[in-house]
């Protein structure tokens, strides 16, 4: 099945044309800075030459416009007609507690997004702007929405509840949603296999480590706990984002600085993490190591306290389980950065994790990073969150269309 993947922001729109079958990319690309006279696209059709343009992008229906031309061109295109494309995935960032799986985008669906925006309000609402969008110009196509927050639908009540009241999860949903979940699903599915057991007979803890940054339990193909909460702030320490503290901090600082609870929340998310660590040095991990490896304390006081955080959860996790079969490193940070790797697995010889250092230097793609007697295999394993939203929508269509022949069998 051919499956246009599309991932929205406030002023770009990525898309990625899969067939699922073979797991094949048949194209990418991107729209950026949509609203803008200066916008650029760009557009990478497999086992072709990449082809850019600067053109006016006035929103996100002339976004979808572009790229489903270049899609159908003679001479660039990859696709005949736009009817090849048999089904249109949109990655959803929060599906709040009505969604636990992908679904088929109907009116009502889209209600019910439109109702989780007060939980993602910088996100839901340009997601919305990419199904209408697409729904414009391709309103005979199938469309699924695939949400972020889905795979944390299984975490068990004493995983997703916070200690307050419970009148507050009651009226306002408070509650740990847990992001990242197409990747958590992706890579703890990717693990299962790299170690040869079933899905669903196998103890991973995933890191997701990017600017943006979480650690999640699977047990026997379940999130059954994940470090970011209720908004993703939470968790781990990350680029910019101060993860868990104690919330009478926030108190502490509005009243002796005399800033406002917005100027605060400001902090916590746009300087805090590494980047506030590291006495503003930088939050991204690739500058922060080569400083890390010239002796700056800045940036080993930050990568230090970085990877502790990620200890701690890792231990967690190991505990809720009942031990783990793997630890699995992924996204930017977790598939790029050897030193966080060894900072973290170094931390970890109490549950029997030993690493190859000399493999984890070495590291290119998916691969076993621990050591042969290591009671734990480390992993590291690129992820896929295009992949496994063109999945998803595939299963949903199918699901759709079994149902369609059923009723009309009855």
């Amino acid at each position: 099945m051919k499956v246009l993947v599309i991932n929205c922001g406030s002023s770009s729109l990525k898309f990625r044309l899969i067939e699922t079958d073979q797991e094949d990319v048949i194209a990418k690309g991107l729209c950026e800075r949509i609203g803008s006279e200066s916008a650029h696209f760009v557009y990478e059709p497999a086992g072709g030459e990449k082809y850019e343009k600067d053109t006016p992008i006035p929103d996100h229906d002339e976004a979808v416009r572009i790229l489903i031309e270049a899609l159908t061109d003679t001479k660039i295109g990859v696709i005949k007609d736009v009817s090849e494309i048999e089904a249109v995935g949109h990655r959803i960032v929060h599906g709040g507690d009505k969604f636990d799986h992908a679904e088929c985008l109907t009116p009502e669906v889209i209600m019910d997004i439109e109702d989780c925006c007060e939980l993602a309000p910088i996100h839901n609402p340009v997601n919305l702007m990419g199904i209408r969008a697409c729904m414009k110009v391709m309103p005979h196509t199938h469309m699924v929405g695939v949400f972020d927050t889905a795979f944390h639908h299984s975490l068990p009540e004493e995983a997703y509840l916070y200690g307050i009241p419970y009148e507050y999860y009651k009226k306002y949903k408070i509650r740990r949603y847990g992001f990242h979940g197409m990747s958590h699903k992706y890579v703890s599915k990717e693990t299962a296999k790299m170690l040869g057991v079933p899905y669903d007979q196998c103890k991973t803890i995933v890191c997701h480590l990017g600017n943006g940054a979480s650690i999640t339990a699977v047990k026997n193909g379940y999130s059954v706990d994940t470090s970011m909460g209720y908004t993703p702030l939470e968790g781990i320490i990350m680029g910019t984002r101060c993860g868990s503290i104690d919330p009478e901090i926030i108190h502490i600082i509005t009243e002796k600085d005399g800033k406002t609870l917005g100027e605060v929340m400001n902090i916590l998310n746009n300087k805090s993490g590494v980047y506030g660590l590291s006495d503003y040095l930088s939050s991204d991990v690739r500058d922060l190591s080569e400083a890390y490896f010239e002796g700056n304390h800045d940036a080993e006081r930050a990568l230090n306290t970085y990877a502790y955080s990620i200890v701690k959860y890792i231990g967690a996790y190991a505990t809720v389980m009942d031990g783990a079969d793997a630890i699995s490193f992924t996204a930017g940070v977790g598939e790029h950065s050897a030193l966080v790797r060894r900072l973290v697995c170094d931390r970890l010889g109490f549950i029997g994790v030993k690493l190859d250092h000399d493999k984890n230097r070495n590291c290119n793609g998916a691969m076993e990073i621990s050591a042969p007697d290591s009671k734990i295999k480390v992993f590291v394993i690129p992820t896929d969150e295009e992949m496994s939203i063109a999945k998803q929508t595939a299963e949903q269509i199918k699901i759709k269309e079994d149902k369609m022949r059923e009723d009309k069998r009855e």
